[in-house]
């Protein structure tokens, strides 16, 4: 008898944090790894990126992760402006 699955497989891959705008370097480093799946927001220190959602907003603190099936996702950090 096969298990009944309740949730789909975890789906985990890596992940980079939005850097502060003054972070040259890691920018960089997040452009390489984004690839032709981001582009630049006229907003300062965001970047929208491809997932199977449709485009999303990664902001500085957010988490844009790759996941083993090559796909993109964005954690969004709270913030305190946010109501």
């Amino acid at each position: 008898m096969r298990p009944i699955r309740l949730h789909p497989p975890f789906d985990h891959g890596a992940a980079l944090r939005v850097p502060p705008p003054s972070d040259k370097a890691s920018w960089r480093t997040l452009w390489r790894w984004l690839g032709e799946e981001a582009c630049a927001v006229v907003e300062s220190a965001a970047v929208q990126v491809r997932t199977p959602e449709g485009p999303v907003i990664a902001r500085c603190g957010d988490w844009i992760v790759l996941s083993h099936s090559g796909c993109f996702h964005v954690a969004h950090a709270s913030r305190a402006c946010d109501a």
